[in-house]
């Protein structure tokens, strides 16, 4: 018997499938459709799952297994690459200007992914309106003071 992905409910509030429920191909693939709410992503994130899809799909909704979980507070910055980071002449700022960055990354090409990104504008929306309360974040690059990297 063949799984599908869940055809989530319209209601933001509603819960998603266990991410245990992923297909393997393709390579987690969880659920379809909801919206791109602050609630929805919210809750989506507190599982493991986040949006991810092209212009002309419904929302797909991912979790695959294994995920990399990033550790903020076991990261170590080796001295060695601090002290090229301090010679660089970049200068490191976290959420001075997530707009740009996010837009920045929306327009950024892609070599071999053809024409188009995942960042569609109402992803960019979403993102915005989870930076406005305070749960997405940026670190943005600069080089004399113009932003080179985010």
């Amino acid at each position: 018997m063949s799984r599908h992905p869940t055809l989530l409910d319209p209601d933001p509030g509603s819960p998603f499938p266990p991410a245990d429920r992923a297909l393997s191909h393709p390579d987690g693939l969880l659920a379809v459709g909801g919206d791109l709410s602050a609630e929805r992503l919210l809750n989506a994130y507190r599982h493991g799952i986040f949006p991810w899809y092209s212009q002309g799909q419904p929302i797909l909704w991912w979790s695959p297994d294994p995920r990399m979980v990033f550790d903020v507070a076991k990261f170590h910055l080796p001295s060695r690459f601090a002290r090229s980071l301090r010679k660089s002449g970049w200068h490191l700022r976290a959420d001075s200007c997530f707009g740009a960055v996010i837009h920045a990354c929306a327009h950024a090409p892609r070599t071999g992914q053809g024409i188009g990104t995942w960042i569609l504008p109402e992803m960019l929306r979403a993102y915005e309106r989870l930076h406005e309360l305070g749960h997405a974040h940026s670190i943005e690059v600069f080089q004399d003071e113009q932003l080179v990297g985010g």
